[in-house]
């Protein structure tokens, strides 16, 4: 199974690249399936090193809580 994960975007780079990050880990990411503009502080689901969409803070906290449920079963 294929989990995407949502992190908040800290920064963007020149070569189309965001470091986001969520509960401390920082990941570097591409941008290149993004249909969308992306700034600092939007939500964005990373699956294998791609950001694939946006969500707005409710739906990324949302879906992060539902991963915890998950992980404390």
């Amino acid at each position: 199974m294929c989990l995407a994960v949502p992190f908040r975007v800290v920064e963007i780079r020149s070569d189309n690249i965001a470091v986001c990050e969520i509960s401390g880990i920082r990941k570097e990411v591409l941008l290149d399936l993004m249909y969308e503009p992306v700034s600092i502080g939007d939500y964005v689901l990373i699956h294998v090193g791609y950001a694939i969409t946006k969500l707005n803070e409710v739906q990324a906290m949302e879906t992060l809580n539902m991963y915890r449920e998950m992980s404390d079963v």
